[in-house]
């Protein structure tokens, strides 16, 4: 066996044992108000969306998209001091009994763009 093969196979075999360490890709999605699949009595004052990583808040987005097509656009909260928090006042829309979808656009710090929707329901009163 070579000189070089002597000093590789040790540093491989180091390199194999080596914990590995994902890469960071995609903001998910781990956690939101309302959560997935809710059925509330009332429409929340406040919405918002928990990542697993750091976002932009300036490039990122929420909208509502609720029965008969209506879409109310949300400005998101541009001084929240959590990283991973994407939150937006909602006591202004007009909610309406049906199912709703609370659409997400975020730009993660690795600067991925990540989107999805939280589907609830507003139960009729």
């Amino acid at each position: 066996m070579t000189f070089a093969r002597r000093l590789l196979l040790p540093a491989s075999a180091l390199l194999a044992l080596m914990p590995r360490r994902r890469a960071s890709a995609h903001a998910l999605v781990v956690g939101s108000e309302p959560a997935v699949g809710s059925a509330l009595a009332a429409g929340p004052a406040r919405v918002w969306v928990r990542f697993n990583s750091r976002i932009d808040h300036a490039r990122s987005r929420l909208v509502l998209h609720g029965p008969e097509k209506a879409e109310a656009p949300l400005a998101p909260d541009p001084a929240t001091d959590d990283p991973v928090l994407l939150t937006a006042p909602a006591d202004g829309v007009p909610w309406a009994p049906g199912a709703w979808r609370l659409r997400w656009q975020v730009l993660a710090l690795d600067g991925h763009i990540t989107r999805g929707d939280v589907p609830f329901a507003i139960r009729a009163r």
